[in-house]
């Protein structure tokens, strides 16, 4: 019997949330200007954001800082071509998430 590795319907929202908040990181770190404001706001150093990207709880908070700057979240929206609510329900897949989004 050959088993393969093909995630469950389930696993594959939260694997786009993930992937989505690592391309929002990228979009912070793109832009000195957004990427100190995220670090005045959160009050993290480079190395904890470096170390923080692959934990799902911190790419979840990435998500709910471009969430709560809906100027941000537009700009991101549209350079990635997604809709600014499907932003809001992949937030809900990782751990963290509030209901507010």
């Amino acid at each position: 019997m050959l088993f393969t590795m093909t995630p469950q319907k389930s696993q594959i929202p939260r694997e786009e949330a993930e992937i989505l908040a690592i391309s929002a990181l990228g979009f912070l770190a793109s832009e000195s200007e957004r990427l100190q404001r995220f670090i005045d706001l959160s009050g993290l150093d480079l190395a904890a954001i470096r170390s923080g990207a692959t934990n799902s709880a911190f790419l979840g908070g990435i998500l709910d800082h471009l969430l709560a700057d809906e100027s941000l979240l537009l700009v991101f929206a549209e350079e990635r071509q997604i809709r600014p609510e499907r932003i809001a329900q992949l937030r809900r897949k990782l751990p963290g998430a509030s209901l507010d989004f």
